[in-house]
């Protein structure tokens, strides 16, 4: 049985290892700051259609990266010494969230999880210093990768990414994850697996270790506001 979300201001979430098989736990709810940050810091995060209502999922397993696993082929570390792209923080956050929404639509599948209620929200996340995006531009300046996601304590949970060029999406990632380690931050969420994100060494592990390996995260303060990198660094 699916739980069903109380009303605001009630912001709690069933435990995580009553969900369903596929990783669903709850229906319902909004998508207030409150709510998604009660959701982060319990293991779960909201996937659904415009045409469905808010779907709130703790898959097990959980696709994980560890920092240390980060795994980069030898034609990206081309790519990377080459420097074909430049790398930024929290320039345009708005823009990589939209082109990530577009990046899920086709002539087959009109529709995208990233809804425009989606959007709205994650801007405000944004701007309230818990949601962060890494931008990926050309040589011309031109934005062709990115991603978004959340950083709680010394975890981040990655929401979605999109390329329109070669590698672009992964230099982006592999910037990301130097840096957070450079900030010692734990692990990046994945949430579910993919063959992509396999490739750069993320790999699945128990949703009740993932589970603690959180709780081991959320001691630290939360890195809030806008984010900057360090040192240009493409020596992978």
């Amino acid at each position: 049985m699916i739980y069903q979300l109380a009303a605001a201001p009630d912001y709690r979430f069933p435990d995580v290892e009553l969900a369903d098989a596929d990783g669903l736990l709850a229906i319902g709810g909004d998508l207030s700051p409150r709510r998604l940050i009660s959701a982060y810091r319990s293991g779960i995060f909201p996937w659904y259609s415009d045409d469905q209502p808010i779907l709130w999922w703790s898959p097990d397993p959980r696709a994980i990266l560890f920092p240390d696993d980060l795994r980069i082929s030898r034609s990206l570390k081309k790519t990377m010494r080459n420097k074909l792209y430049s790398v930024s923080l929290d320039k345009e956050f708005e823009s990589v969230i939209r082109a990530c929404a577009e990046n899920r639509r086709s002539d087959h599948n009109p529709g995208t999880w990233i809804t425009e209620e989606m959007i709205k929200a994650y801007i405000t996340l944004h701007e309230m210093g818990y949601a962060h995006s890494v931008e990926v531009r050309d040589r011309d300046g031109l934005l062709v990768g990115g991603l978004y996601g959340i950083a709680l304590g010394r975890g981040f949970f990655g929401e979605s990414m999109f390329s329109r060029k070669s590698d672009a999406s992964k230099t982006g990632f592999v910037r990301l994850v130097q840096q957070l380690s450079d900030w010692g931050y734990q692990f990046i969420d994945c949430q579910v697996e993919s063959g992509h994100l396999a490739s750069l060494g993320a790999k699945p592990i128990r949703r009740q270790f993932f589970v603690t390996l959180l709780d081991q995260a959320l001691t630290a303060d939360d890195r809030r506001g806008k984010w900057l990198l360090d040192a240009e660094r493409y020596d992978a």
